[in-house]
């Protein structure tokens, strides 16, 4: 049996420890056994091919450069691959979001021609800081509230008031 024959029998915990040593080998069963997996994450996050590509790639340097610090009793080897990939998409998809091109863009996709990228931008300016956060993590991230709850520190009844409120002032401006 050859070396990428017995790296593909190996756990995922076992092949990260020997990542952190240098393993080629071990790094390209990882990338070969998870990057589909990956790639999926990033396109249902951000919603553009070649921004998941980039993400899929820096997900895997990541991973790569952080090998040694995994805990492989703290979390599943798995659960850290995925919050590695989700939180860099999540900032790309955040910066993607926040050009005005890509306001524009999504403003025309939806057919609101009666709307303007700024006019988008100034509503959502209207909206507190935590009410923004709470709309853009469980709105365009696809988060939870428990999820929210543990990213931000809030608790749940803080979170169902800051995106009531947020929505409230949302629909207003639409339809005032």
């Amino acid at each position: 049996m050859s070396g990428k024959d017995v790296h593909k029998q190996l756990a995922n915990e076992v092949l990260i420890d020997r990542v952190a040593r240098g393993d080629l080998i071990a790094f390209e069963t990882l990338y070969d056994r998870h990057a589909p997996t990956i790639l999926g994450i990033a396109l249902k996050i951000t919603g553009d091919r070649n921004l998941a590509e980039d993400i899929l790639q820096e997900t895997f340097w990541r991973m790569w450069r952080s090998a040694s610090t995994y805990q492989s009793q703290k979390e599943p080897f798995l659960s850290w691959l995925f919050r590695i990939a989700r939180n860099f998409a999540i900032e790309s998809r955040r910066r993607l979001v926040g050009s005005p091109g890509h306001v524009r863009m999504q403003v025309e996709n939806q057919n609101r021609s009666d709307l303007t990228a700024e006019q988008v931008q100034s509503i959502a300016a209207d909206l507190s800081p935590e009410q923004r956060q709470v709309i853009e993590m469980a709105y365009f991230y696809g988060m939870r509230r428990q999820e929210i709850m543990e990213a931000t520190g809030k608790s749940l009844e803080s979170i169902d008031t800051d995106a009531r409120l947020g929505l409230q002032k949302l629909h207003e401006r639409l339809m005032g």
